[in-house]
């Protein structure tokens, strides 16, 4: 195990004390204790809190050992000092290590520096320097991911301090909220509130389920802030409704009419809807009339409900007992997701039933409201910020889409999000509208929900792919300005569902915009991180969210890394950084003429490179249903390849150093085609032997992670190497459509034979590139994973001199 541990709040030994003395590691009764050691048995004592008789704590640390030869009842019974090394060794089992497996008893302190774990260098210690080496011990994260406190915390430490009053809680320690919440006391509440629209046009607002979940605490006075998820997918989905409505890909790719079109041609015009009034208040309650079991939870909401924070999730407009339409990301949908802060925040109307006669408000929040959630739930929270609500603290969006077009669209072409051809707006907004589940409420709403399935597929216009009105009201980088809530973000490099360039674009964005913002970046795909073994990404959303949220100093903006990035090239391996490419002065750039880059395999001239796109009707076949095997071929040298005549593969020179590769690559050439029109796809590559991460964390433990006592739990997981070595992993991908050469909403004209200019950036990378290993470009024009498939009778040709691949880098620090 590497421990990479970054919300570790810096603290003084008086402060340290002072904190053990608060949740109840430093008793009264320990003043007497006249020695170093019976402190600290004391000390161990409180460390097994479901242990209730001496006759147990004397079997608990006989299964400790505190050297090679003596337990840790045999050491107490003759100690004079607390040494390191004893200290550690005890620590160390403590937190899950395994004596002469993860560390030796002789020198625990290597294995401390080893595992990268924070330790004092006092050899022995006096009771202040002891109880600070505690305090810290308390705070070091374990073998099952998670520190020694939140260890204790899960075998009922706190259980306690259930019974402290409200103006005791929460706790915390450390600058972070303690599980000081009996779970199993949670109030279950379930409001609607009325929406400022009418997407089904009944002549009555929409009215939008919301799911509450609070501590009992709040019921006596207790004031909480609102962690919100929303989520369409929360009331259920329809995945026969969807795989209906899918769009077959093997079609043609044809000419566009050019145009003249600029921006101005394509901004979404303000959206103006004359509204049915608001429904009459007649009666107010402070009780919710219905209840709920078990909701759709996230694990990291789940962690916070036992310390201190209420959770809410809503579906949103057209979900089950909701009223509306499901929109696919316009600004309806951005209102629905709003209006429920607005309620949290005093602001809006909620009812107690659906009838709508009966209102009630948040009386139990403190205003202060975080959104959380991944792919479409951390969409929706970056939607919500760019409208600047107020009440809106922060979000942390994971793997968020930016703008649609970029996770629908690319460079004026048709791009699925990867492993999901033929999916679009009309199909999302299908499976997602879950009202269709019932059959009472379908039967009534199903023709108007056919007409926006209509309306979605009419506008998202897969026939061109450029970007257009439908587009731009879906885009909600134009509104980035506007934010006013600071912004976690976090996102898989490896991520082909919702590509790198929507979390690139928005950290883009931000620098110019004066709110607190940070972004993780890790190797994985479309995946949540809070159950990682090596980074307390848990810890640090505490420390956040406490500081966030219940405005504790303990200043998680400057502690907490603007830019945290996983190494691709070594298992549990994390590095800070300051920025992504905003800060770069140096870049790699390749150019065919002076042979940096070079074609690697192909026989050419010196002018020209060709390759066609037409595949025999049984290859092709083979690689709609096998898209690994194509995707192998394509990256293949050897001659034999079915698609060597069906790219362009270019090499690079043996890298002389590690180097990063960070932010946007850019290809710049000169293409001609045989028709009037066409389009080109390229993916970048690392060559070189060597055994990689894992695309996916691999399970460690299943149910490992406790997120409070008797509560919920979490599988734990993490990215490791594979066990064999692979010749090279892809790094980026990019797409062009060759009309589409300056701007997506740009239509020019293309004539066959003629060659033309092109210019594109790849999606945003940071890459670690090893000594020795060689950046790969290739050229090709049908991706089989993410573009239309028409196995057209299209052959391209490249200006070789013309060619270019321009790199930001960074220096690789080790």
């Amino acid at each position: 195990m590497q421990n990479n541990q970054f919300a570790i709040v810096p603290t003084d030994s008086e402060s340290a004390i002072a904190e053990l003395q608060k949740i109840h590691f430093i008793t009264a009764a320990m003043a007497d204790l006249k020695t170093v050691p019976a402190v600290y048995r004391a000390l161990l004592a409180e460390s097994f809190p479901e242990v209730h008789s001496a006759a147990g704590l004397t079997h608990k640390f006989a299964n400790l050992m505190a050297t090679s030869q003596l337990n840790l009842n045999d050491w107490l019974a003759q100690a004079t000092i607390v040494s390191n090394q004893v200290f550690y060794n005890i620590g160390l089992q403590l937190l899950g290590f395994l004596p002469g497996q993860d560390f030796d008893l002789a020198d625990p302190l290597l294995a401390m520096r080893d595992i990268h774990l924070p330790m004092v260098g006092d050899t022995a210690f006096d009771r202040e320097s002891l109880y600070y080496a505690w305090y810290l011990l308390l705070n070091t994260r374990g073998v099952q991911g998670q520190t020694l406190i939140e260890n204790l915390t899960t075998r009922g430490y706190f259980v306690p301090d259930y019974d402290l009053p409200n103006t005791a809680k929460p706790l915390f320690f450390n600058g972070k909220a303690q599980a000081v919440f009996n779970t199993n006391d949670l109030i279950r509440d379930v409001v609607y509130v009325e929406a400022p629209l009418d997407t089904d046009e009944d002549g009555q607002r929409d009215l939008l389920k919301v799911e509450i979940l609070r501590p009992a605490e709040t019921a006596t006075g207790l004031k909480v802030p609102v962690l919100y998820t929303a989520s369409p997918y929360n009331q259920g989905i329809n995945d026969v409704a969807g795989e209906a409505t899918m769009h077959d890909v093997n079609v043609p790719l044809t000419a566009k009419e050019p145009d003249d079109h600029t921006y101005a041609d394509v901004k979404a015009p303000d959206k103006k809807q004359q509204l049915p009034a608001e429904r009459p208040v007649d009666e107010t309650s402070t009780e919710a009339e219905e209840t709920f079991g078990r909701e759709k939870s996230y694990t990291l909401n789940d962690y916070f409900l036992a310390r201190g924070f209420a959770v809410v999730y809503a579906a949103g407009i057209g979900s089950v007992d909701s009223d509306g339409l499901a929109p696919t990301g316009d600004e309806d949908e951005t209102t629905s997701t709003v209006a429920i802060i607005e309620w949290l925040t005093g602001k809006r109307h909620a009812f107690t039933t659906r009838d709508g006669d009966v209102t009630i408000e948040a009386w139990w929040t403190n205003g202060n409201v975080a959104m959380t959630g991944r792919s479409y739930l951390g969409t929706l929270a970056t939607a919500a910020a760019t409208t600047g609500v107020d009440g809106l603290k922060t979000i942390i969006s994971e793997a968020a889409i930016s703008s649609w077009y970029d996770y629908y669209r690319d460079n004026g072409l048709v791009v699925a999000p990867d492993t999901f051809q033929g999916e679009d707006t009309d199909v999302l907004a299908a499976e997602v509208f879950s009202r269709s589940l019932k059959a009472g409420d379908d039967h009534q709403i199903k023709a108007k929900f056919q007409a926006k399935l209509a309306e979605l597929e009419q506008g998202q216009d897969r026939a061109t792919g450029s970007y257009n009105q439908f587009w731009d009201a879906r885009n909600y980088l134009k509104n980035v300005d506007q934010i006013k809530a600071d912004i976690v973000m976090v996102h898989g490099l490896n991520d082909w569902n919702v590509k790198p360039r929507n979390v690139a674009n928005l950290w883009d964005k931000l620098q110019d915009v004066p709110v607190a913002k940070k972004l993780i970046l890790h190797q994985g795909q479309h995946i949540y991180i809070n159950n990682l073994q090596s980074l307390d990404f848990t810890d640090m959303m505490n420390m956040w969210l406490s500081h966030e949220l219940y405005g504790l100093d303990n200043h998680a903006e400057s502690l907490l890394p603007n830019v945290l990035v996983q190494d691709n090239t070594a298992a549990q391996t994390w590095h800070a950084h300051d920025n992504w490419w905003q800060d770069t002065d140096q870049a790699l750039d390749f150019k065919v003429q002076y042979k940096e880059l070079v074609p690697a395999d192909h026989p050419v001239d010196q002018r020209a490179a060709h390759f066609t796109d037409k595949l025999p009707d049984k290859l092709f076949k083979h690689y709609c249903t096998d898209l690994n095997a194509w995707q192998a071929d394509l990256i293949s040298e050897d001659k034999t390849s079915p698609l060597y005549d069906h790219r362009l593969l270019f090499k690079s020179w043996q890298a002389p150093v590690d180097q990063l590769l960070v932010g946007k690559p850019h290809v710049a050439g000169s293409v001609a085609v045989n028709q009037n029109f066409g389009m080109l796809s390229f993916m970048l590559v690392d060559f070189g032997d060597a055994k990689r991460l894992t695309v996916s964390p691999q399970l460690i433990a299943s149910k490992a992670l406790d997120l409070g006592y008797h509560w919920r739990e979490d599988d734990l997981k993490d990215f490791k190497l594979a066990q064999t070595v692979s010749p090279y992993k892809v790094i980026t991908h990019g797409h062009l459509n060759l009309q589409n050469r300056q701007v997506p909403w740009h239509a020019e004209a293309l004539k066959p034979y003629e060659f033309y200019d092109f210019s594109l950036e790849l999606q945003p990378i940071f890459h670690h590139l090893l000594t020795g290993h060689q950046i790969g470009l290739i050229v090709y024009a049908t991706d089989m994973r993410m573009t239309i498939r028409g196995n057209q009778d299209l052959q391209y040709s490249l200006q070789l001199n013309d060619l270019s691949l321009h790199i930001p880098t960074k220096p690789f620090e080790a």
